[in-house]
C-alpha cells in the first residue's frame, strides 16, 4: 500500500511498527455544535482508510478523542473555550452540551455508515494523564510556567515546522479569530499545555493541578490520549488539513519531546470541502448538516458517494447541483444492481481479478474515485450475476454505499408498485366479468375468465360478489 505522508510530502510504502497491526488515531470533534458536512467529509475518508486496512488484513486499533474542554475559539490559545461558548448560547451546562452534541455526532456518523472507532475517549476523562505528561515535559526542560500557565518551549526543538509544505492560506485557517499577543510566552510559537484560573475566571470545568486550578490546553489532549491507548509508537494520525498547523505540529513537538523518540510514522490529512464562497465553516452561510440534507430529501449514501468521487488530497467544492448529479448517478447505479439475481456459482478467477483491481485502486493512496469505477467495470463484466453480486458486496465492505441493501429495497418497491398496478387491472377485469354476467353476456364473461386464468388468477363467485386470488 502506498500512502501520502504529509510529514515527508511524498507517497510511501505503508509499513506499520508491528507486522499485521495498525495503531491509528483520528482527531475527534469539539462537541459544542453540530458537525457540518465538511467536517464529516474528513471522517468519511478516514473511515474508508480504516476499512481498507482491515480489508487487506490488518488488525486496526483506531482511537478518537472527544474534545469537551480546552479548545479555544482561536487555535492560537486565545478567545473563549468553544464548549463554554456553546453552553452560553444554549443556556445549558458544558457537560449537557457535550453529551448532546457527542450523541448528535455519532448519530450523523451512523447515518453516513462511518464505523465507530475502537476507542472513544472524552478529554474530561483523562485529566490525570494530561497532568502526568505536562509534568514530564517540565521535568525534561521542554516546558515552563509563566503567568500561571504552563507553556511548551518551541525553542528547544531543532525543527518545529514539520508540515512546512503547506501554503500560507492552508496554515492560516488554523487561526480562525484575531490573535492577541500572549506576553507570557518566551517565543511566538510557544503554546499552552495548561491554563489556570488566571487566564479565564468564568471557565466552568476546572481541576486541581500542581500549577493551580485550571484546565488543559487543546493540543495536549490528542497526544496523551493516543499514547494511553496506542502506546508510544503511532502508525497513522489522521485529521483535516486545518489541523496540520498548529494542532498536529504541536502534537509532534510535545509527544516526541516527552517520549524521547520518533512518534508517528504517517500523517493523513484530508483537504477541505468548500462552497463557492470558500472554506465551509459553521460561521459562514447556510449551516450545512446531515439533518439539513435529510430534510431536503437526499439519500445520505449519495452524499457519501459524492465525497468518494474526489480524492482526499484535493479540495472539493460542494453545491446542491453537484449533489443532485451524484444522487441521480447513485439512483441509476442502484437500479442497475437491482436487476442482478443469484444465478449459480461465483467465478473465482473473475472475482479475484476484479478484487485485485479494486484493492490496487485504494492501495495507491486511497484512490476512491477509481475504486468506484471498479463497480461499473464489474457491472459491465462478462460474468454471471452471482459473481457480480459477490464483488459488489465485497467492495462495499470498504466503500459502505449500501449497494446490495438499497438494491433490494429498490427491487421490492418496484415489485410492490408492479403488483399494485396489476391488482387494479385485475379488479377492473373482475368488475367487467361481473357486469357481463349481469348482462347475460356469457361469451364475454367466459373470455375474461380465461384471460384471468392465463394470468394465474382464480375467480370465485360468492353471495357477496366475485372474489379473486392468485
Amino acid at each position: 500500500m502506498l500512502l501520502y505522508n504529509s510529514a515527508t510530502r511524498k507517497k510511501e510504502e505503508f509499513k506499520p511498527y508491528t507486522e499485521g497491526k495498525v495503531n491509528m488515531y483520528t482527531c475527534g470533534p469539539t462537541v459544542y455544535h453540530f458537525a457540518h458536512i465538511g467536517n464529516l467529509r474528513t471522517y468519511i475518508m478516514e473511515d474508508v482508510l480504516e476499512k481498507y486496512l482491515r480489508y487487506i488484513g490488518y488488525d486496526v486499533n483506531r482511537v478518537m478523542n472527544i474534545t469537551d474542554v480546552g479548545h479555544l475559539s482561536s487555535d492560537a490559545d486565545t478567545g473563549e473555550d468553544k464548549m463554554l461558548k456553546g453552553a452560553k448560547r444554549e443556556h445549558k451546562t458544558v457537560m449537557e452540551i457535550a453529551k448532546f452534541y457527542t450523541d448528535a455526532f455519532f448519530s450523523d456518523c451512523q447515518k453516513l455508515n462511518i464505523k465507530k472507532p475502537d476507542v472513544i475517549e472524552p478529554a474530561t476523562n483523562c485529566i490525570s494523564d494530561f497532568i502526568k505528561m505536562i509534568q514530564g515535559l517540565l521535568d525534561k526542560g521542554y516546558a515552563y510556567v509563566a503567568g500561571g500557565n504552563v507553556y511548551f518551549d518551541t525553542s528547544k526543538l531543532e525543527n518545529y515546522y514539520v508540515f512546512n509544505n503547506f501554503d500560507a492560506e492552508d496554515l492560516a485557517v488554523g487561526v480562525r479569530d484575531s490573535v492577541s499577543e500572549d506576553e507570557n510566552k518566551r517565543n511566538k510559537t510557544d503554546f499552552v499545555l495548561w491554563f489556570t484560573k488566571s487566564k479565564f475566571e468564568d471557565q466552568e470545568l476546572k481541576w486541581d493541578s500542581p500549577w493551580g486550578v485550571g484546565y488543559p490546553g487543546w493540543h495536549i489532549e490528542c497526544s496523551a490520549i493516543s499514547i494511553k491507548y496506542n502506546g508510544e509508537h503511532l502508525d497513522i494520525h489522521c485529521g483535516g488539513i486545518d489541523n496540520a498547523f498548529p494542532h498536529h505540529t504541536n502534537e509532534i513537538a510535545q509527544s516526541e519531546s516527552y517520549l524521547g523518540h520518533h512518534w508517528c510514522n504517517y500523517w493523513f490529512h484530508v483537504l477541505h470541502l468548500n462552497t463557492s464562497n470558500g472554506k465551509m465553516s459553521k460561521s459562514k452561510g447556510e449551516f450545512l448538516t446531515v439533518s439539513l440534507l435529510e430534510e431536503k430529501g437526499y439519500d445520505l449514501a449519495a452524499y457519501r458517494m459524492f465525497c468518494l468521487q474526489s480524492h482526499y488530497r484535493k479540495a472539493q467544492e460542494f453545491s446542491y447541483e453537484a449533489l443532485d448529479n451524484t444522487a441521480a448517478v447513485y439512483s441509476k447505479l442502484i437500479s442497475r444492481i437491482a436487476l442482478l439475481k443469484e444465478d449459480g456459482a461465483v467465478d473465482k478467477e473473475t472475482a479475484d481479478k476484479y478484487k485485485k483491481q479494486f484493492s490496487d485502486a485504494l492501495g495507491n493512496d486511497l484512490n476512491t474515485s477509481l475504486a468506484i469505477t471498479c463497480i461499473y467495470d464489474v457491472l459491465k463484466a462478462d460474468a454471471n450475476d452471482s459473481t457480480k453480486l459477490y464483488l459488489l458486496n465485497d467492495f462495499d465492505k470498504v466503500l459502505s454505499l449500501d449497494l446490495i441493501s438499497k438494491a433490494e429495497e429498490y427491487r421490492n418497491s418496484q415489485n410492490a408498485v408492479s403488483e399494485s398496478d396489476e391488482d387494479k387491472e385485475i379488479d377492473e377485469l373482475v368488475a367487467r366479468r361481473t357486469q357481463a354476467r349481469k348482462d347475460k353476456n356469457w361469451a364475454e364473461a367466459d373470455k375474461i375468465r380465461d384471460e384471468l386464468a392465463a394470468r394465474g388468477i382464480t375467480v370465485t363467485d360468492t353471495p357477496d360478489g366475485a372474489k379473486w386470488h392468485r
